[in-house]
């Protein structure tokens, strides 16, 4: 067994070798994998097992929090819509604290027994689809009087109902669907899904996640087109960090800033009835003021979630989806946090955790799921610090903010045009990613062509149809036309079922659509090596104890045992001293004012 060293108490056996993959050279691993990609880890400042200094782990930590702030607080604005919350700014800001305190748990729940390497987790837009065509079916509709802001008493017993009834049917269809999620992680089943799903596939699924919630980034940002597009203009021509890690925070802090000097002045019209009023800052009344400096979210918080069948499948449309960007994710943070690419237990064990952690965000009730992050995979590139115990600390941090019940407030105070500014990068970033993977495909092949048009085409035709006509869809069975209503609205249901039903009965090679493509890049070529071993094994020795039991080669989220000798498994614990880390070439950039 290696020798335990102190660390900050999560892990003492995974962190026992500090520096040890930042020098690891594997000819194999060079012979296959870019030599720029080695060039990269070789950079590394530290790398997934190397524990930094306290207070960089504190700094950097805080950093992820902020990489992925916009995309947490996105989900509960955009969700507020469907709830019938437009005028409830309280009531906002308890569902951010809510998302962020969940989003910390998952985290650490990720990076301690799941893949285990520095990948953050948080709110996911693939849920956010489905969840609003739910929202959106005739008996979830919001009435009237909750979109008159002089109308609604946002401490009424009545308008309490209309929102929390809805919360409580997302809540139950999240947790029944995320129960999917954790089968298919913890029983090994997403390398079967994953052989049939291709970049055809994959493209339209993404990318319709984002185009399907064009209305609300344009009626957001239509509040006042000027604030919106405020947040582009120039933010990213500057060679500074913080510019490429923070765009998003950065964009909305300047345009909320904008509007707080705007309203200060009385340059926006103070007519709700005016273009621009709803860009003032002082619209929301005291929210700041009411909250609570302590709140502590607790499950069922909301009341006793229920559960309907059209949900459930439409969240199911969603969790495979995250699951399949998830995969991808993995690989990513592995290569550039100087790890091995993860082996086909880690993603398996990866997977069952994110499910879990979607089981309980819907217990607690943040009207969403969680995934992983990939915009903090792309921060690893740019910090060079791979270390999973700055995520630690990013995940403490984010509980952190959930529980003080004012940082919530502020958030929910942001004003409407620059939420949609935020949608307007967001969302389109989105789509964007989703297209990026056919460069997997041949774009040559008119096959190809046909496959991805028609996939895209159906996500926007079909539910913009059925949106348009909701009677049509009439079996004389209330759960079934609830059921077919749910799936035929979710522009990425649609679009994914599409992409993949033809990629799979259109004859073309697995060259020609991208298959080979997409499972070389994703392949699995970690063998059950000591340094693998010590990345994705099991903390507080638990890998060593489970190596003697003969049964634990049929478990798919285990570390498989590796024969060392006729008569069993030895442990795959490091016998040799820790290798010492190169000094880097380059400091780690932290938070600002950090030159390219």
């Amino acid at each position: 067994m290696a020798p335990e060293k102190e660390s900050n108490g999560l892990d003492n056996y995974a962190f026992a070798l500090e520096g040890h993959f930042c020098d690891l050279q594997d000819t194999k691993l060079e012979e296959e994998v870019d030599t720029s990609v080695d060039h990269e880890r070789s950079k590394l400042a530290y790398c997934v097992t190397d524990v930094p200094p306290w207070y960089l782990c504190v700094l950097l930590g805080i950093q992820h929090c902020l990489t992925a702030f916009g995309g947490i607080i996105a989900i509960p604005l955009i969700l507020s819509q469907g709830l019938c919350l437009q005028h409830d700014g309280l009531t906002q800001s308890y569902l951010i604290s809510t998302i962020f305190f969940v989003s910390g748990i998952c985290t650490l729940l990720q990076v301690t027994f799941g893949i285990r390497l520095p990948i953050l987790q948080g709110g996911t837009f693939t849920l956010l689809a489905p969840s609003m065509a739910m929202l959106s079916m005739p008996e979830w509709t919001c009435p009237s009087w909750t979109q008159n802001a002089t109308l609604v008493n946002t401490s009424s017993s009545e308008f309490i109902e209309v929102w929390q009834s809805r919360m409580r049917a997302l809540q139950g269809s999240i947790m029944v669907g995320s129960l999917f999620q954790v089968v298919v992680g913890f029983s090994g089943l997403i390398g079967i899904f994953m052989r049939f799903i291709g970049p055809l596939t994959i493209a339209p699924t993404i990318s319709l996640i984002g185009l399907s919630l064009f209305d609300s980034a344009g009626t957001s940002a239509g509040n006042h087109w000027g604030i919106s597009a405020f947040k582009d203009k120039k933010l990213h021509s500057c060679r500074v960090y913080v510019f490429q890690i923070l765009p998003v925070l950065l964009g909305i802090a300047l345009s909320w800033l904008l509007c707080y000097i705007l309203t200060t002045f009385n340059a926006l019209p103070s007519d709700p009835g005016r273009y621009g009023y709803l860009a003032r800052t002082d619209i929301k009344g005291d929210v700041v003021g009411k909250a609570p400096w302590i709140l502590f979210p607790y499950p069922g918080q909301w009341g006793p979630p229920t559960v309907s069948l059209a949900g459930v499948v439409g969240i199911l449309a969603g969790v495979i989806s995250s699951m399949i960007e998830s995969v991808g994710d993995y690989h990513a943070c592995a290569r550039l946090s100087g790890a091995p690419p993860p082996p086909k237990h880690a993603i398996n064990r990866g997977i069952g955790i994110e499910g879990l952690g979607s089981l309980l965000a819907g217990a607690w009730g943040t009207g969403n799921g969680t995934t992983s992050y990939s915009e903090n995979v792309g921060a690893l590139g740019i910090t060079k610090v791979g270390s999973r115990t700055v995520i630690v600390a990013g995940g403490v941090f984010m509980i952190v903010m959930g529980v003080f019940g004012k940082v919530g407030a502020i958030f929910s105070t942001i004003p409407s045009p620059v939420i949609g500014g935020m949608f307007m990068v967001m969302f389109g970033v989105i789509s964007a990613a989703g297209i990026s993977t056919l460069q997997y495909a041949d774009l040559n092949s008119s096959r190809n062509i046909f496959v991805f048009g028609f996939s895209m085409f159906s996500g926007l035709v079909i539910p913009n149809w059925i949106v348009k006509n909701p009677a049509v869809i009439s079996t004389g069975v209330a759960a079934v036309d609830q059921l077919l209503q749910v799936l035929f609205t979710t522009s990425m249901f649609v679009g994914g079922f599409f992409g993949f039903l033809l990629d799979n009965t259109v004859p073309g090679t697995k060259q020609e659509r991208g298959i080979l493509a997409w499972n070389k890049a994703h392949e699995d070529s970690a063998s059950n090596t000591l340094e693998s071993g010590e990345v994705y094994d099991l903390p507080f020795g638990l890998s060593s104890y489970f190596s003697s039991c003969s049964w634990i080669r049929y478990v798919p989220f285990c570390p498989p045992c590796v024969p060392k000798h006729p008569e069993g498994c030895e442990s795959k614990a490091v016998t040799q001293e820790p290798t010492q880390m190169l000094a880097p070439s380059e400091p780690p950039h932290i938070i600002i004012g950090v030159a390219h």
